[in-house]
């Protein structure tokens, strides 16, 4: 199995991007979340996962491992497919799902196209247990992500002030690419100067 690919940006669209690694173009199937973090940048290296079935193969890719990691286990969830489970991350934000998920939420999740009430009741039921947002940056799966922990504070900050989600989204992503290491409350008045 793949686990990432690396390369230059041929091609991007909300919903997909075609990267060129090794002198060939894989065409790989991408969260608005992620076109979001690709806007305006040349090379990237993706996450995969590969859906391999009788009539196709597939590649979906996420920018960051927590990202395919939920995708992963919104598969996992009977009667959502790889599709249904990328529209719900290009809906919610990963900080956001994991929040609603650990709180049970249903009602939140409903708001995503082509999730109903038995859905949306089906993916708390299986995951609650599975994904659990706790202190110092660590998911229920183990992974440490101090980066998009902080990043999440500061697009849940600038929401709150009164900006929309996508836009926050992507001047924080901006943001988030040139220093890493920047602290909550500065990514907050850099992305004011911004938006």
């Amino acid at each position: 199995m793949l686990d990432y690919i690396k390369g230059n940006i041929v091609e991007l669209t909300p919903a997909a991007v075609v990267i060129e690694a090794g002198g060939l173009g894989y065409f790989i199937h991408i969260s608005l979340n992620t076109y979001s973090a690709l806007s305006g940048i040349t090379e990237a290296k993706l996450y995969v996962y590969e859906a391999i079935r009788e009539d196709a193969h597939q590649l979906f890719g996420f920018m960051e491992k927590r990202e395919r990691e939920l995708f992963l286990l919104l598969i996992s969830v009977s009667g959502i497919g790889a599709n249904t489970a990328r529209m719900v991350l290009s809906s919610l934000a990963v900080y956001e799902l994991e929040g609603i998920i650990a709180s049970g939420n249903a009602s939140a999740l409903k708001t995503v196209k082509g999730i109903g009430s038995k859905t949306a009741e089906r993916i708390i039921l299986d995951l609650k247990d599975k994904v659990k947002v706790s202190g110092a940056g660590q998911t229920a799966t183990g992974a440490t992500v101090p980066v998009s922990e902080t990043a999440g504070e500061a697009i849940m900050a600038l929401t709150m002030l009164g900006f929309n989600q996508p836009a926050s989204q992507k001047i924080v992503s901006q943001i988030m690419r040139k220093d890493s290491q920047l602290t909550v409350e500065q990514i907050i008045k850099n992305a004011l100067k911004m938006l």
